[in-house]
């Protein structure tokens, strides 16, 4: 257990959120994509201890934070970023910067409403939890053969204690660390949301 600290998921997810709303509260200098898409990383692995149920937002997630981490070698901001797809009328088709931001950001409010469950209810379960995440931020926009996967592999979730075991967490720390993202997250995810409404891109795409 040597690599215990560098392993604690929670704390790098929290510690790098609490970075970007620093960034966003600061409100000196537009998001940077580098920063940014390494903060989702983080997120990653979480999405790959909710097993099943999760499995389909763990793909696309991941893959949509490798674009952006890939755009970020030739895009300095997120601003910079729907300009150019703006320009290149590209901004809803499949693939795009913008459009796979829009899908990070669900994923990031996912997380985000899971969290807020997970301090909000007693008992070991997170098929409340996860159900009502799920049921806020992505069922909206799946249709009804992915709605009721989702439903299926809810039963698969693991118990909160086994989820603190791969996370390499103890209940106490894991609530802080969860708590840290719920608060860090929030101004994250509203700065995207800006992001798209000010450019009149709409957010329910």
């Amino acid at each position: 257990m040597a690599n215990a600290e560098s392993d604690k998921t929670l704390r790098k997810i929290a510690d790098a959120f609490k970075e970007l709303a620093a960034s966003v509260n600061s409100q000196t200098t537009d998001m940077e994509v580098a920063p940014f898409s390494r903060a989702c990383s983080f997120v990653s692995p979480l999405f790959g201890c909710l097993g099943i149920a999760f499995k389909f937002a763990e793909m696309d997630y991941v893959a949509k934070v490798g674009d952006l981490a890939e755009a970020s070698k030739s895009i300095a901001t997120l601003n910079a970023m729907l300009d150019r797809d703006i320009e290149g009328n590209c901004v809803r088709k499949a693939g795009s910067h913008t459009r796979n931001l829009l899908r990070v950001k669900r994923g990031l409010d996912m997380v985000r409403v899971l969290f807020e469950q997970i301090l909000a209810t007693e008992g070991g379960s997170l098929k409340d939890p996860a159900s009502k995440a799920y049921a806020q931020v992505f069922a909206p926009h799946h249709g009804w053969a992915i709605r009721k996967a989702v439903a299926a592999g809810m039963y698969a979730l693991p118990t909160k204690a086994q989820l603190m075991k791969k996370l390499n967490e103890d209940e106490a720390s894991a609530r802080i660390q969860m708590q840290n993202y719920v608060a860090a997250s929030g101004p994250v995810i509203m700065y995207i949301d800006r992001l798209f409404l000010s450019r009149e891109l709409g957010i329910d795409w």
